[in-house]
């Protein structure tokens, strides 16, 4: 498994093999079972997560109880809920694995150490985060300059892998739309 997570290092970082290594020995990796929540809508995060094997699924509940998919993570995608800017600190979602996962767990209370640690870790998650940000920005673009069947073949283009791992009430929601909607749109293509 660790040798996904250094392929993926190296993507961010000139840091030596060696150097990698050293930050992969120090990062912890763990198993969920399909089910698990590693984080509550209301709690103060407290982990990152980066996904070597799985699934996990972002949404959050309204106060009429209706569900909003707002991101599936899979493999070799970074999990992490940004609300520095909120003054409670608490998130707006969800996160639940929605297969059996392996995932790389960073704890966000020893950041600092594991950046003073590591030198080249901090601009490789500098990079990692423009990347991430620059890509929702794309997505969020694109979401709202597109008619539900673009958004459809755009997911299919895109993360065809999605179409068939997670449930298709899910995926309708993910894609602004009613899985009735989602089924008629599927029949006519």
């Amino acid at each position: 498994m660790s040798d996904i997570l250094i392929r993926y290092l190296k993507h961010y970082t000139d840091a030596s093999e060696s150097e990698i290594e050293m930050i992969v020995a120090d990062i912890p990796i763990a198993e969920y079972k399909k089910g698990t929540i590693l984080l509550d809508q209301g709690e103060v995060p407290e982990k990152c997560y980066f996904v070597v094997k799985g699934c996990v699924r972002q949404f959050a509940v309204d106060e009429e109880g209706r569900e909003t998919t707002y991101n599936f993570f899979t493999e070799e995608q970074a999990v992490t809920i940004f609300n520095q800017h909120s003054s409670d600190k608490t998130s707006k979602y969800t996160l639940i694995c929605v297969e059996d996962c392996v995932l790389v767990v960073g704890d966000l209370s020893n950041e600092e150490q594991m950046y003073d640690k590591h030198p080249g870790l901090e601009t490789m998650t500098r990079k990692l985060m423009e990347e991430i940000m620059g890509e929702m920005h794309d997505d969020i673009a694109t979401f709202i300059s597109s008619r539900p069947e673009e958004r459809y073949k755009a997911l299919v283009d895109k993360r065809p892998d999605l179409v068939h791992r997670v449930p298709q009430h899910q995926l309708a929601s993910y894609l602004g739309i009613t899985p009735e909607s989602l089924s008629r749109i599927k029949r006519r293509l």
